[in-house]
């Protein structure tokens, strides 16, 4: 008589590990596709600046969503190719000096936000990291653009909380913290997308 040998379980660790690589997958596909799309709605230099900016803003969201922080390095990386792409204006001057006006005015007011929230509550709303971040915003959005990007993420990130606290079936809790980075990378990418829909229609 012949014993069947029994069945091979997957290990937690090697489901994880799929899971994991699937996101991943996932990931670079998304980016992918964001660049190629940047560089069809813009085929030009600020289009390829653009698609360089996708995989920068991913690795935003993705590092504050798993470690609720924002490295400068890649804030500042952001802000270059923000400038870089401000200066292919037709005045390059004008073009960088409306950028920079539009990065620091932004953060100023992240970090009214920030300051504000402090000085209510007794603890921080908003990390640095995110007010560098609306800075990156600033620089490559328009004045029309920028509180589509902002609107954008508090809503997507007040709906992915709702979703997760329904499906868990935990309560709301004004203490819980969201990393806000994770939402308005991407957001910023979007608020893009609408300044090229708004040239278009001019």
């Amino acid at each position: 008589m012949t014993l069947s040998s029994p069945a091979r379980r997957s290990s937690p660790t090697r489901l994880h590990a799929t899971g994991d690589l699937a996101g991943k997958v996932a990931l670079a596909a998304v980016v992918m596709a964001a660049m190629a799309a940047s560089l069809a709605v813009e085929p030009s230099v600020v289009g390829l600046l653009a698609a360089a900016l996708v995989p920068v803003l991913a690795a935003i969201a993705v590092i504050d969503g798993r470690h609720f922080i924002i490295p400068d390095s890649l804030n500042a990386l952001g802000l270059l190719l923000g400038l870089a792409a401000a200066a292919t204006a037709p005045e390059p001057v004008d073009g960088v000096i409306s950028a920079i006006l539009g990065g620091a005015g932004l953060a100023l007011m992240f970090l009214a936000i920030r300051l504000g929230y402090r000085a209510v509550r007794g603890r921080d709303g908003l990390g640095l990291g995110d007010v560098k971040l609306a800075a990156v915003a600033g620089v490559w959005l328009s004045v029309t653009a920028m509180p589509v990007a902002v609107e954008t993420a508090a809503l997507a990130g007040l709906m992915a909380y709702g979703i997760r606290r329904l499906t868990t079936g935990r309560a709301v809790r004004v203490r819980d913290r969201l990393p806000f980075g994770l939402f308005f990378a991407p957001a910023i990418w979007i608020g893009w997308l609408f300044d090229r829909w708004i040239v278009g229609l001019m």
